[in-house]
C-alpha cells in the first residue's frame, strides 16, 4: 500500500518539470547523491576562487576584457557545478558585470529585451497548453500508431530527429524544438507509463530522469542545429557568415550551391549524432511490445478532440504558419528581395510566438463563463528561469563582441600558434567558433568569429573561403551548455536533461562534428566548386 501510495505519477512530473531541482526534489542512488553534493559543493567555493585568481593575473588585456573574461570563466564554472541554480549564476555574473564597471547596468539588461527571449515566452505558453489539454499525449499515440515506429524507442528517436533536421532547413530551429517538444514528452509519458505498468522502473521513479528521455530530447535539440545547416536561410549564422564570405571574397553563393555543400555534411553528421545519443543515453527498454494494442486502446479513450484541444491547435497552426511564411519567400524571391525584407522583418520570431501564445486567452472553451483556453496560472507554471538563463547568456554574448574580447583571443591565439596554411586555419576557426558558442548563442558565434577569421587567413595569404565557411557551420554547434543555443535552453527546460548529460553528449558531439567539418568540408567545397 505504501508503494502505491508513492507511485510517481507521470503526467504531474512532466507537466510540472523544472530545470533545476534541489536534491530533495529528486529521486537519486546514494552514489548519485554523493556525486551531486559534492558537484554543487566544488562550485561554492572553486567559481570564485578562479575568477579572483585570473583577474589578479598580469594578462595584456584592457582592463575590461580582463574582468570580463575573469567574471565569465567564474559563471561558466558555477553553470557546470550547479551549487546555485543555473539561472541565478547567469544573474550573479550580470550584477557582477555592472559592480566591476564592465558596463552600465542600462547596457548590460539590454539584450534581456532580445527577440528570442520573447520566443522562448510564447513557445512555452504554447507548449503548457499542449500538454495541458493533451495534445501532445493525441500526437505521440499518432507517431506511436505508424507502422514499425512505435515497436522500438530507437526507431522513435530517429524518426523525431528526421522530422526535426527537415523542418529546421526552412523554419527557425528554436521555432522547430518549441513545435515538436510537446510531443516528444507526451511520448516520453507514453514509454514512462509503459515501464511503470510492466515492473520496469521503481514505484517512485522519476520520469524526468530516463534515458530515454535524454536521448529524446536531445535530439530534437542537436538534430534542429544539424538540420539547420542545410540552407542558407535554416539558421541566422548561415545568413550572416554567408554575407560576410561573399562580402570578403566577392563569390555568391547560391541556394543550391549550399544545399549541395551542406546536405552530404548534415547526413553524416545526422548518423554520428545519432550513434552518439543513443551510445551515451541507452534507453532503458528498447523493444516496445504490445504497442499496438496498447496504443488503439489509449486512443479510442482518448476520443474526439475537445474545444480546448482544436483551440489550442488553431493557436499552433497561426503560429507554425507565420513562422514558415518567411523561409518561404526567400526560397521564391531570395533573401535580397525586398518582399522577403518586409515579411520578415514585421514577422519576427518573437512577435509572432507572444501572438500565438495570445490567441489562447482569447479562443473560448465556455464563453458563458467567460472560460479560455489557457488561463494565466497556466502560463505562470512555464519554466521562466530558462528565460532568464538564456537572456544572460545573450548578455554575455554581446560583451564578448563589444569589448573586444573575442578578437583578441581570435587573433592572440593567432599569432601564438603560427597559423599559415588552409588546414591549421580551418582547425582554428572550426574550434573558436565552437569554443565561442558555448558560451554565448550560435547568431553571437558567427558575427564574432568569422570576421575574426577572414583577416587571419587573408593576413597569411590563404583563401579565407573555407576556413570562413567552416566557422559559420562551427557557429551552429555548441552542444554543452544550456545557453550555447535557443533550442539547447528548450531541450535543458524541458526538465529532461541534466546538466551533466548535456555536457557529456555535447562534447562528444562538438568533437566528432569538429572533425568531421575539418575532414569533410575542403573536400565537398572541391567537389561542387562552391568557392571557385
Amino acid at each position: 500500500m505504501a508503494a502505491e501510495e508513492q507511485r510517481t505519477d507521470v503526467d504531474k512530473a512532466l507537466l510540472g518539470h523544472a530545470t533545476y531541482r534541489s536534491l530533495g526534489e529528486q529521486v537519486l542512488s546514494p552514489a548519485e547523491e554523493r556525486f551531486e553534493k559534492g558537484r554543487r559543493t566544488t562550485g561554492l567555493w572553486l567559481a570564485p576562487v578562479l575568477a579572483v585568481a585570473f583577474a589578479l593575473i598580469p594578462f595584456d588585456l584592457a582592463p575590461r576584457q580582463h574582468v570580463l573574461a575573469a567574471i565569465l570563466l567564474g559563471v561558466v564554472v558555477m553553470w557546470v557545478t550547479e551549487p546555485v541554480p543555473i539561472p541565478v549564476g547567469g544573474l550573479i555574473g550580470v550584477a557582477a558585470i555592472v559592480l566591476f564597471g564592465v558596463v552600465p547596468a542600462s547596457d548590460a539588461l539590454k539584450p534581456f529585451g532580445s527577440s528570442t527571449v520573447f520566443t522562448f515566452i510564447g513557445a512555452f505558453i504554447l507548449a503548457q497548453a499542449m500538454l495541458k489539454h493533451g495534445v501532445a499525449r493525441r500526437f505521440a499515440f499518432f507517431i506511436l500508431s505508424l507502422p514499425g515506429i512505435g515497436k522500438s524507442t530507437i526507431r522513435v528517436i530517429i524518426a523525431f530527429g528526421v522530422i526535426t533536421c527537415l523542418l529546421s532547413a526552412f523554419v527557425s530551429n528554436t521555432a522547430t524544438v518549441a513545435m515538436l517538444l510537446p510531443t516528444a514528452l507526451g511520448l516520453l509519458a507514453v514509454i514512462a507509463k509503459m515501464l511503470q505498468s510492466r515492473g520496469m522502473v521503481a514505484a517512485n521513479f522519476d520520469p524526468l530522469r530516463l534515458r530515454v528521455g535524454a536521448a529524446l530530447v536531445l535530439m530534437l535539440a542537436y538534430g534542429a542545429s544539424v538540420g539547420g545547416l542545410l540552407t542558407p536561410v535554416g539558421s541566422p549564422p548561415n545568413l550572416i557568415g554567408r554575407g560576410l564570405i561573399e562580402e570578403a571574397t566577392g563569390k555568391k553563393i547560391s541556394f543550391a550551391e549550399w544545399m549541395a555543400t551542406a546536405l552530404p555534411l548534415c547526413a553524416i553528421m545526422f548518423v554520428i549524432l545519432v550513434i552518439v545519443l543513443l551510445l551515451l543515453n541507452k534507453p532503458e527498454i528498447r523493444r516496445i511490445e504490445g504497442v499496438e494494442e496498447y496504443v488503439a486502446a489509449e486512443r479510442a479513450e482518448l476520443g474526439k478532440m475537445s474545444r480546448a484541444e482544436k483551440n489550442t491547435l488553431i493557436a499552433f497552426g497561426i503560429t507554425v504558419a507565420l513562422w514558415i511564411f518567411p523561409g518561404v519567400i526567400a526560397v521564391f524571391a531570395g533573401t535580397e528581395s525586398a518582399l522577403y525584407e518586409t515579411v520578415s522583418g514585421r514577422l519576427n520570431e518573437g512577435t509572432v510566438a507572444v501572438l500565438g501564445a495570445s490567441l489562447l486567452f482569447l479562443l473560448p472553451t465556455e464563453w458563458r463563463q467567460r472560460e479560455f483556453t489557457l488561463r494565466w496560472s497556466d502560463a505562470a507554471r512555464i519554466d521562466w528561469g530558462t528565460i532568464v538563463l538564456f537572456g544572460t547568456g545573450i548578455i554575455f554574448g554581446s560583451l564578448l563582441e563589444s569589448t573586444g574580447l573575442a578578437e583578441t583571443i581570435g587573433s592572440g591565439a593567432s599569432n601564438a600558434l603560427g597559423l599559415s596554411s588552409v588546414f591549421t586555419i580551418t582547425a582554428f576557426a572550426i574550434a573558436l567558433a565552437i569554443l565561442v558558442s558555448e558560451t554565448t548563442s550560435n547568431t553571437a558565434a558567427a558575427a564574432v568569429v568569422v570576421p575574426i577569421i577572414i583577416p587571419i587567413a587573408m593576413a597569411a595569404g590563404v583563401n579565407p573561403f573555407v576556413p570562413a565557411l567552416a566557422a559559420t557551420f562551427a557557429a551552429s554547434f555548441g552542444f554543452m551548455l544550456p545557453v550555447s543555443t535557443p533550442q539547447n535552453a528548450i531541450a535543458y527546460g524541458s526538465g529532461c536533461v541534466s546538466i551533466t548529460t548535456m555536457i557529456r553528449s555535447g562534447a562528444s558531439f562538438d568533437l566528432f562534428g569538429g572533425l568531421l567539418l575539418l575532414a569533410g568540408l575542403p573536400a565537398m567545397v572541391a567537389v561542387t566548386g562552391i568557392g571557385g
